[in-house]
């Protein structure tokens, strides 16, 4: 009887050391993507890498090999992608295909972001991963009853906060999730990445680099494009596929920040102590909550005047790049420019008046 306790013992070790080493291994595998979609859309790494592994088996479920699915999410009406059918709550269930893992990976963030019973949950702390596990099940995410203690055990048994650490770090730094990251499944392919916006700041602008423990300002005294950005005295961490600085800055004394196509406002809005009505309305922004395209986000009122009298308009500019670029409101812009239409469609090379002029202020005072 002892011997049999003892091969008993012995089998029940290497099963749960198989399954650790499995855990590790999808771990090890998938953290980047967690982080970097932390980054994204703020939902945390632990709790993301704690539910792929839960809904995947570690990546070696039967949904995940025949469809990369790695959390479980049903096709509901609106997808349009692949589609596979497997038993769940009842037989016969269509869940989405996807290309690769770093799509789950990505349509499980914006799953999340995008449905309003979760809304609540990017309210919360996001190293909190224990409120995220219990405001999940409160959501609805999952119907077993134990499904926050069993997030929160792979949290603790495998340390997945630290990733939560990781990513809230890299933001702190001023990363954001627009670099590439190597697509890891069973087809091996890259995702597509965004193209990235090209513009140009007018050469008075002064660019505040903050962080929590200090601010540096140096002012830019040439043009800086998207390429490259000068600066004849000390250099500036710059995003380089924008040329603006990574991280919050100002432009025309105004806070802002370079935000990448895909994140989103709401995330933003939690990640810098505001609310999403007030970044909507600094952005002149409505109804929308994931960035469409790359493009400046300030976190803060603009102003009403530019720094210089106008700007020149550039190929594929708009008046709101323009008031973006610029720092301007636009209903003052508009009202500086004859009370230009907002989606006027301005003349490259023209001047675009960025404070009042004689003109502007006659026919501002006719009303």
């Amino acid at each position: 009887m002892k011997k049999l306790l003892t091969i008993i013992f012995s089998i029940c070790s290497l099963l749960v050391n198989a399954q650790r080493e499995k855990a590790e291994k999808y771990i090890e595998q998938y953290n980047e993507i967690a982080i970097q979609e932390m980054i994204r859309t703020g939902v945390p790494a632990a709790i993301k890498l704690a539910q792929g592994i839960l809904e995947s088996q570690s990546g070696e479920s039967d949904l995940v090999i025949r469809s990369n699915n790695h959390f479980g999410i049903k096709c509901k009406p609106e997808w349009t992608g692949g589609r596979t059918y497997h038993d769940d709550d009842e037989k016969g269930e269509c869940f989405r295909v996807y290309p690769n893992a770093e799509a789950s990976y990505k349509d499980h963030s914006d799953f999340l972001r995008t449905r309003a019973h979760y809304n609540f949950l990017f309210n919360l702390n996001p190293a909190d991963y224990e409120a995220w596990a219990y405001g999940l099940k409160k959501a609805g995410y999952a119907t077993s009853p134990t499904y926050p203690q069993k997030l929160i055990k792979v949290i603790k048994d495998y340390q997945l906060d630290k990733y939560n650490s990781i990513a809230i770090d890299r933001q702190s730094n001023g990363e954001t999730s627009n670099k590439s990251i190597k697509s890891i499944g069973a087809n091996n392919q890259s995702l597509p990445i965004a193209e990235n916006i090209t513009s140009t700041i007018d050469s008075t602008t002064t660019f505040s680099t903050i962080n929590d423990n200090a601010v540096s300002t140096e002012s830019i005294n040439e043009t800086i494009e998207t390429s490259q950005v000068h600066n004849q005295s000390n250099s500036i961490n710059t995003d380089k596929a924008s040329g603006y600085p990574a991280g919050v800055f100002t432009i025309n004394q105004t806070k802002v920040i370079f935000a990448a196509e895909g994140i989103s406002l709401l995330a933003l809005a939690n990640q810098h102590g505001i609310t999403l009505s007030k970044i909507m309305d600094y952005n002149e922004l409505n109804n929308i909550d994931i960035l469409e395209k790359d493009q400046l986000i300030y976190l803060e009122k603009k102003q009403k005047k530019g720094t210089v009298d106008f700007h020149i308009v550039k190929s594929g500019e708009t008046i709101y790049s323009i008031a973006q670029t610029e720092g301007i409101r636009l209903e003052n812009i508009l009202q500086y420019n004859n009370n230009l239409a907002a989606n006027a469609n301005p003349t490259v090379g023209n001047k675009i008046y960025l404070k009042p002029t004689n003109t502007s202020l006659v026919t501002s005072n006719k009303k």
